[in-house]
């Protein structure tokens, strides 16, 4: 698949954006701005069919990262092994997959987008590289490949240049959704249409993965008990932990080489500046993500006491909102173990200073590989145990789709 045009630099991501959506670069400006985008309203569809179906490489797009050739937006990137952060890479990643749904859903070029497209969900990112260098060009390519009536699965693959050619890195799926222009209400998009072989199985397997997402959300262990198997397990490892001189469910001990879950604990907060704003003056979610992954990684660091690095990422759903003003709270934690992996779970949740009540924003999970193998983890309390289950699931996920593929450093 071709692009119609060149590369655009990642640096234009944005800027692009911006102009797509009318949106004031300044957030003095913020609610003249969002005023005005009221009027587009009148823009919208009233139902799919009105809508011209589009193709997949009507919304390719290929970005490329020219950290090779510009040693200024290197020390951007840079972590502290001289590596690529990862943590900027799902910043693009974000902005990229937004970009692309405007591409698709584009309608006169004369005109603003009535849509406000949002990410809803980054269904799986599989890593097959170690390190990211910051001394080569990165190219991030993607499409959409699949739509429903109001939501878009987008693709997107990142690779670097190494002797002349470009060699994979990563491979994403995101899920993005179409609002109105005040980001109230669903709006219906553009069709998307198949060409060839290939295409159609592109669309086949977002149709499945919607199932799969389904299915799921249905299985999900805030609404259904764990399976016989996953019961026994739970009900062995809180045996393993009775103290054998008393006769007391209450005295616990813990088996060699292990942890207890509640002390692999880290936490943080933010305080929601109009700097990490996104397009719709709200908290851009590739910040959320970076800032949930940094805080994973700093957990699987201090819970194995040597690097980590990222395996996959997978099922970040963005549940709500993160207003300007807000306080945004993380708490991060080990929650399955096995050999040189850990499965790291970040919860973020947000309040207004002056209020008590907090709502989650984001649930995130992270499988890491250490170069050792680590303790295991074990729940004390019947909540933690859900959550080593949960952990579990999510590993043993990442690991049948993977089927021997690397990692990528911090």
């Amino acid at each position: 698949m071709e692009g119609a045009g060149p590369p655009v630099p990642m640096t234009d991501v944005r800027h692009k954006l911006r102009e797509i959506i009318g949106i004031s670069k300044h957030w003095s400006d913020h609610v003249k701005v969002m005023e005005e985008r009221k009027l587009l309203h009148g823009l919208l569809p009233k139902s799919q069919k009105e809508l011209p179906s589009r193709r997949m490489k009507d919304s390719y797009i290929e970005v490329i990262l020219p950290l090779g050739t510009q040693p200024v937006l290197r020390e951007k990137y840079l972590n502290t092994y001289n590596c690529v952060r990862f943590g900027r890479i799902l910043e693009d990643l974000d902005s990229l997959g937004v970009l692309i749904c405007y591409t698709h859903t584009k309608i006169d070029s004369g005109k603003m987008s009535p849509f406000s497209i949002v990410t809803a969900l980054v269904d799986k990112i599989d890593l097959c590289k170690k390190v990211i260098s910051p001394e080569n060009d990165i190219k991030f390519i993607g499409h959409v490949s699949w739509v429903g009536r109001t939501s878009m699965e987008v693709k997107m693959h990142v690779c670097q240049l190494y002797d002349t050619v470009y060699h994979p890195v990563l491979d994403a799926t995101f899920v993005m959704v179409a609002r109105d222009p005040e980001n109230k209400g669903p709006a219906f998009i553009n069709p998307l249409v198949t060409e060839g072989p290939e295409e159609e199985e592109l669309f086949k397997q977002g149709e499945l993965n919607k199932g799969k997402r389904i299915a799921s959300t249905t299985a999900s262990l805030l609404k259904m008990a764990p399976t016989a198997e996953e019961r026994l397990a739970v009900h062995n490892m809180f045996l393993n932990t009775l103290d054998p001189r008393t006769i007391s469910f209450q005295s616990r001990v813990l088996p060699p080489d292990s942890v207890w879950m509640e002390d692999t604990k880290l936490k943080s907060l933010h305080i929601c500046q109009p700097q990490e704003r996104n397009i719709f003056n709200r908290i851009f979610g590739g910040f959320l993500m970076r800032k949930a992954f940094e805080l994973g990684w700093a957990t699987a660091y201090h819970f194995a006491g040597s690097r980590p690095f990222i395996v996959a990422v997978d099922d970040i759903m963005f549940q709500r909102p993160v207003e300007i003003g807000s306080l945004l709270f993380f708490s991060s934690q080990v929650c399955f173990t096995e050999k040189d992996h850990i499965q790291v779970r970040v919860h973020s949740e947000v309040a207004f200073p002056g209020t008590k009540e907090h709502k989650t924003t984001n649930v995130f999970h992270f499988t890491f590989l250490v170069e050792k193998e680590v303790p295991s983890v074990i729940p004390k309390t019947y909540g933690d145990s859900m959550l080593y289950l949960d952990g579990q699931r999510h590993f043993m996920g990442t690991m049948d789709q993977k089927a021997g593929g690397t990692a990528i450093t911090q």
